[in-house]
């Protein structure tokens, strides 16, 4: 079956995008979506997205992992799935989807994607590091100079450690200065992402609980670029939280499957 295919990329995040709304992707095959994000024998990507349709929403997200298994939200595919499917005419500039993680609204203009979170209500402040849900579970660590951290060694160490068990966590390592900047260890992928979306999120989320900034609009630089986060705060949760950042078609082509 020849299958049409699409590359998004958000600050560097990048996705395998299909429309799927005939359903007739074989999502239970994680060997060939695997293979798809492979870098150097497939497509390659990050992830690997289905589009489909759904009865109450303009459309499905169906988010899986580079490794072919399916996950939890991505903030930065979420972003991407909103410009495949303004791209598609799905929709003109304000929608709603579902998620894994419930209903987001997303506005798009232009290369610039908007994307409503879901609310925040609990925050664990602990001795050396923040861990907090925001579509996907977070751990954020401060740290004096990002740029001297080795992501991959000190990520994957608290990303396997005990305490969050076979599911593992996401780990994000932020410096505060001037600005606010984050390198970030993503399980599934098992490697340092150029960009995380929920993560930057929940790095902003994180900051403002410990008082490291007052503001409830911050940019995040990720490696791979700006993302902007916004939220109001009511003494209890984080709610109306938005997503913001440029978004992207790379390419397109098919593949026999």
């Amino acid at each position: 079956m020849e299958v049409d295919f699409y590359k998004f990329q958000a600050t560097g995040n990048d996705f395998i995008m299909i429309d799927d709304r005939e359903e007739s992707f074989d999502m239970n095959d994680d060997s060939l979506i695997k293979s798809l994000c492979e870098r150097r024998f497939g497509i390659g990507a990050d992830g690997l997205i289905l589009l489909r349709n759904h009865e109450s929403y303009a459309f499905e997200m169906i988010f899986f992992n580079s490794t072919g298994e399916r996950s939890t939200f991505c903030g930065n595919g979420g972003r991407c799935i909103l410009s495949f499917a303004h791209f598609l005419e799905i929709f003109k500039e304000k929608c709603e989807f579902m998620a894994y993680d419930g209903v987001h609204e997303g506005i798009v203009k232009g290369d610039m994607v908007s994307l409503k979170m879901a609310d925040v209500t609990e925050v664990n402040v602990r001795e050396d590091s923040i861990v907090l849900d925001t579509g996907s579970p977070h751990l954020v660590k401060v740290v004096d100079n990002v740029q001297s951290i080795n992501v991959l060694n000190k990520g994957k160490k608290l990303r396997f450690s005990k305490e969050f068990g076979d599911y593992g966590i996401n780990v994000n390592f932020v410096e505060v200065n001037e600005n606010i900047s984050i390198r970030t260890y993503e399980r599934g992928d098992e490697m340092e992402s150029l960009s995380c979306g929920t993560g930057s999120v929940a790095t902003a989320i994180a900051l403002y609980e410990i008082g490291k900034t007052d503001d409830t609009n911050i940019t995040i630089n990720t490696t791979g670029g700006k993302l902007e986060v916004s939220f109001q705060h009511d003494g209890k949760s984080y709610i109306n939280i938005w997503l913001s950042g440029e978004a992207s078609i790379v390419f397109s082509g098919e593949f026999e499957c």
